[in-house]
Formats: structure tokens, C-alpha cells, sequence
């Protein structure tokens, strides 16, 4: 049973990772590329990600090994940033700083997570002997 829940989390935790860190890449990218005329700036598309996921939930009842690796090896969908009148938008510096910030929290947050998980599954194997 621990290997169950242990590789669940385990890969649950990995793929939030990789998507923040592709997040991470993609807003390093924009920043470059601020003053590159005809640039359009990228990001993740988190919600078009978790919607796969649910219907693959939805489809086959739970989540087990393999359909975590089906998601881990899926990246998340990469997508062009596009301004109010539906137009490409252009890179807001200040607005891809704050992302930047944000995105740094969550990534330290899941590291956490993780390192937390880990202990927790030392202490079950330790019999909670330190």
C-alpha cells in the first residue's frame, strides 16, 4: 500500500514540478525578448493541462502509476499570450517580473511538499524510530 501512495504523490508532485518549471523557462524567455519587435509572449496553459487530466480521472475512475506517467510525460500545452481585443499581446516587463516572483513561490512550495513527503515515507520505513 505505501508503494502506491508514495509513487502517487511522488508523481503528482514531479509533473507540478515540471510544469512550473517549463512556467519558470517560458517567463525567463519573454523577459529576454522585452524589446524584440513582433515577439509574442508564451505561457503555460495550466487550465487546458488540468482539463486533460480530469477527463482521464473522469475516464478511467482513479489515478494510478501509469496514468501519471501519461501525464508527466505530456508537457503542459504552451500558449500565446493575446491582449483584450484578442489581438498578440506584447511583454509587460512588470507584469512578467510579478509572474516570475509568483511562480518562484510556487516552485518552492512543491519543493517543500516533496521534501515533506519524503521524510514522512523515511519515518514509515523507520518503524518511527529516529
Amino acid at each position: 500500500m505505501i508503494e502506491g501512495i508514495q509513487s502517487t504523490t511522488a508523481g503528482l508532485l514531479s509533473a507540478a514540478l515540471s510544469a512550473v518549471s517549463l512556467r519558470q523557462q517560458l517567463i525567463a524567455t519573454n523577459i529576454a525578448n522585452v524589446d524584440v519587435d513582433g515577439y509574442v509572449p508564451q505561457t503555460v496553459n495550466f487550465d487546458a493541462y488540468m482539463r486533460n487530466a480530469r477527463m482521464e480521472l473522469q475516464d478511467r475512475g482513479a489515478v494510478d502509476e501509469s496514468t501519471l506517467q501519461e501525464m508527466v510525460s505530456a508537457p503542459p500545452p504552451i500558449a500565446l499570450e493575446t491582449a483584450a481585443n484578442g489581438m498578440p499581446a506584447k511583454v509587460q516587463l512588470d507584469m512578467q517580473v510579478a509572474a516570475m516572483a509568483e511562480n518562484t513561490l510556487r516552485y518552492q512550495a512543491l519543493l517543500k511538499g516533496l521534501s515533506h513527503h519524503f521524510s514522512l515515507m523515511s519515518l514509515a520505513v523507520n518503524d518511527g524510530k529516529r
